[in-house]
């Protein structure tokens, strides 16, 4: 915290730059798309997205080749080029920008079960906002989270930002920041929050039976096997993908009572705190990131640091925009027709702006700082 982030930028440009593996004097992978595949929005099988055909086809290169130099001047070296069957692209920087906007998309979609829909935006707290899916995984998913964090290095390298809303807890796992119980339960699931609040706030036996009487009108709680008429809950919870788990070995007969409620709500807290870490996932997702940029370059950045670095803003600032356009000879800034296109944009809403962005330049957000501030002949900005 000591650190100004354009500081530790300037130094995570440096190593960037000094980690490079692939020489220009090499070709760049290509892979083929096939847009087909997903035609009218609607992916019939997660195996036809543009997220699965490229992990399929960049699996079988050495990550050494997705190593490349920092993005700088107009139409930068990307980590690998893409050819749409059937589509005649000029220069490989349209179908790059488009092809990861296009991904950004599918994680965040039902046809990718990588990402899950946080339990909070369903009460519109962190509205539209994205966790791991806790879940044991597959060889084939590990793959799949593994080509994720890389797709992450190569988005830096390429200072291309992902529109990714990912929770905090996600970018605090990625470098290696413990979760709050509280702060981060209560971003991700507000309702198993209060739940478990309601169990650690109870102050006699009288208060427990009212609150297992009101989960039981909910269908949760079963009744206590002593008193038949009494109705009480047992040491299981739902997961955060909704399979009924148990909170301790035999949860199922365990019924919950005033000597081990506290028990009871801090076995709930740690069972989110653990699908909310997501070990495996985020294991495999740190190995893919760490085939392209060397992951001691995390220490340095905040959470909130690495979101930035990796997804830029998620709003337009038009102030930064008009202060790295670049004029064609021949125009001037005080032209008439230039202040009019200014003022129109000043009258766009955020999503408006978005999709002006993506019609200009393939990709919905913007880098936060620019390497032109680092002066030098061929530090104007990507994109122009």
């Amino acid at each position: 915290g000591l650190i100004f982030y354009d500081t530790k930028v300037t130094v995570m440009n440096r190593v960037l730059n000094a980690t490079v593996q692939r020489t220009a004097d090499h070709a760049a992978p290509e892979i083929t798309l096939d847009p087909l595949e997903i035609v009218g929005g609607e992916i019939r099988s997660s195996e036809n997205s543009y997220f699965c055909q490229a992990a399929r086809q960049l699996g079988c290169v050495p990550s050494s080749q997705l190593c490349v130099k920092l993005a700088s001047g107009g139409d930068p070296t990307y980590a690998f080029n893409i050819r749409f069957t059937g589509e005649e692209v000029h220069g490989t920087s349209g179908s790059f920008r488009h092809f990861l906007w296009q991904v950004c998309k599918e994680l965040q979609s039902s046809s990718l079960s990588l990402l899950l829909l946080c339990p909070s935006s369903a009460v519109n707290k962190n509205k539209g906002k994205y966790i791991l899916t806790p879940s044991p995984i597959t060889y084939a998913e590990e793959q799949l989270f593994h080509f994720f964090g890389q797709l992450l290095g190569i988005a830096i390298r390429a200072d291309v930002p992902l529109p990714l809303d990912l929770l905090p807890s996600f970018w605090k796992t990625l470098v290696g920041e413990p979760l709050d119980p509280d702060v981060d339960l209560q971003e991700a699931d507000i309702l198993t929050y209060n739940y478990v609040k309601k169990f650690e706030n109870i102050s006699d036996e009288t208060e427990l039976e009212a609150l297992c009487a009101e989960i039981a009108s909910q269908h949760l709680a079963m009744e206590s096997p002593d008193c038949p008429n009494k109705p009480c809950c047992k040491f299981t919870y739902l997961s955060l993908t909704g399979e009924e788990v148990e909170l301790c070995p035999r949860g199922r007969h365990i019924p919950v009572g005033w000597e081990n409620k506290d028990v009871y709500a801090a076995a709930i807290r740690s069972l989110r705190m653990r699908e909310l870490q997501t070990p495996e996932c985020m294991t495999a997702v740190r190995a893919g990131l760490g085939s392209i940029i060397p992951l001691q370059l995390l220490t340095t950045l905040t959470p909130l640091e690495m979101e930035l670095r990796t997804c830029g803003l998620p709003y337009i600032n038009l102030e930064f925009l008009k202060a790295h356009t670049m004029y064609q000879v021949g125009l001037m800034e005080t032209d008439q027709h230039i202040e009019f296109f200014w003022s129109a944009l000043e009258m766009f809403t955020q999503e408006e702006l978005c999709k002006f962005i993506k019609f200009a330049c393939n990709q919905e957000r913007i880098p936060f700082t620019c390497p032109c501030k680092d002066g030098g002949p061929d530090t104007a900005h990507v994109p122009p």
